[in-house]
C-alpha cells in the first residue's frame, strides 16, 4: 500500500488517504450563499476519491469576503446550502471540512475575470478593516484599523461561524491566518504598525489569531478536529518569517489545534517567491520536526510520485492539492492505480476502472 493511501486519524475523524482537496475560491455565490455550482465542483471531487474536501474560504463576515461573489457563513440562511454539499460529501466516505475566513485589507475586491482592484461603494463594495490603516497595493482600498469592538467582533464572528459549520454537516474546520488576510496581516510587521497589545511583540501579533482559536475550540466539539492555514513566511524582509511560524505552531500545539497547513506568501504584492515543484514542502517539514506538530503541504504537488514521497519521507501528514484537483478531479483513483494501491471506485463508476494486466 502507498504511504500516500494510509487513513490518518484526527481526534475522532479518520481520513481514508492523505490527499486534500485545497480551498479554492469560485467566486460564484451571490450573497454568500452555496449554490449548484458549490454542490457540483466539491460533489465531483469526493467522487473522485480525495480523503478530505475542504471548503473555499467561507466568509464569517460581510466584509471578510474578498470579492462580492464569496462564499458566506455569516447567517444562519447559510446553513441549508452548505448542508446539501456536506450530506453529498459524507455519503462518498469523505470528510468534509470547511475554511473560515476573514480578507482584511484585502477584501471588498473584483472578481479577477469581472476586473481588478477596488470595488466602489456604489457598485457593492464595503469599507474593510486591517491591523494598520496600510492598503495591499495601490489599486487596494485603504482599510479602518481595528478598534477593540471591532476586534471583537471579529472573534465573536468566528464563533458564530463555527457553530453554523456544525450545524451544516461539517467534521473539520480550517481557520484561515494566511495570505495576507485578516489573521496573516496580524502576524506580519509589514501590515501591522500597532503600538497595543495587538502589535509589535511577536505575542502581540499572534493574539489575534489565538483568541479565535479559543472562541472556536469553545463551540467545536471536542472530537472534532481544528486546521490552522498560515503562510510560513513573507518572503520579505521585516516581514514574518519561517522562525516565527515555528514557534507559533508549537503554541497553537497546546491549544486544541490538530495540524497546521502550512502556506507561504500573500501578504506582500512583489514578494520575490521562488515558485517550482514542492517549493513550500520544506516549510511544513520543518515544522513537524522541530514542533511534533502534524502538518500539510501544499504548493505544485501535480503528481502522484511527488505527493506519496511527501507523506512517506514523513515530510507531511497531508498533501493539500489545489489546481492539479481543477484539471483532474479524480486525481487520487488515478494515482493510486499508478501506485499500486488498491481503492475502491465509486460502484457507478466502476466499469471503468483500470485493470492492471497480469
Amino acid at each position: 500500500m502507498s504511504s500516500l493511501f494510509t487513513p490518518l486519524t484526527l481526534r475522532s475523524l479518520t481520513l481514508t488517504n492523505r490527499i486534500v482537496v485545497s480551498p479554492m475560491c469560485m467566486y460564484s455565490s451571490h450573497d454568500g450563499f452555496a449554490n449548484d455550482w458549490h454542490l457540483v465542483h466539491l460533489g465531483s471531487r469526493a467522487v473522485g476519491g480525495a480523503g478530505l474536501i475542504i471548503t473555499e474560504a467561507a466568509a464569517v463576515a460581510p466584509e471578510g469576503r474578498i470579492t462580492p461573489d464569496d462564499l458566506g457563513i455569516w447567517k444562519d440562511e447559510h446553513i441549508e446550502g452548505l448542508r446539501r454539499i456536506t450530506t453529498f460529501i459524507r455519503a462518498q466516505g469523505v470528510a468534509a471540512g470547511i475554511q473560515l475566513a476573514h480578507a482584511g485589507r484585502k477584501a471588498s475586491t473584483y472578481t479577477s475575470w469581472k476586473g481588478a482592484g477596488q470595488v466602489a461603494q456604489a457598485d457593492g463594495g464595503w469599507t474593510t478593516v486591517a491591523p494598520s490603516a496600510v492598503p495591499f497595493a495601490d489599486a487596494y482600498p485603504t482599510p479602518v484599523a481595528l478598534d477593540a469592538a471591532g476586534l471583537a467582533r471579529v472573534v465573536a464572528d468566528f464563533r458564530a461561524a463555527t457553530v453554523r459549520a456544525l450545524a451544516a454537516g461539517f467534521q473539520l474546520i480550517e481557520i484561515h491566518a494566511a495570505h495576507g488576510y485578516l489573521l496573516h496581516e496580524f502576524f506580519s510587521p509589514l501590515s501591522n504598525q500597532r503600538t497595543d497589545q495587538y502589535g509589535g511583540s511577536f505575542d502581540n501579533r499572534i493574539r489575534l489569531l489565538l483568541e479565535v482559536v479559543a472562541a472556536t475550540r469553545a463551540v467545536w466539539p471536542a472530537a472534532l478536529p481544528l486546521l490552522v492555514r498560515i503562510s510560513a513566511t513573507d518572503w520579505t524582509a521585516g516581514g514574518w518569517t519561517a522562525d516565527e511560524s515555528v514557534a507559533l505552531a508549537a503554541i497553537l500545539k497546546t491549544k486544541g489545534v490538530d495540524l497546521v497547513d502550512c502556506s507561504t506568501g500573500g501578504n506582500v504584492p512583489a514578494a520575490p517567491i521562488p515558485v517550482g515543484p514542492l517549493y513550500q514542502v520544506e516549510f511544513a517539514e520543518r515544522m513537524k520536526r522541530e514542533t511534533g506538530m502534524p502538518t500539510g503541504a501544499v504548493g505544485l504537488i501535480t503528481t502522484a510520485a511527488e505527493a506519496d514521497a511527501v507523506i512517506t519521507t514523513g515530510q507531511a501528514d497531508l498533501v493539500i492539492m489545489a489546481r492539479e484537483f481543477l484539471r483532474d478531479p479524480y486525481f487520487p483513483l488515478h494515482a493510486a492505480f499508478e501506485l499500486g494501491a488498491d481503492v475502491a471506485w465509486p460502484v457507478q463508476y466502476e466499469r471503468a476502472r483500470p485493470r492492471r494486466q497480469r
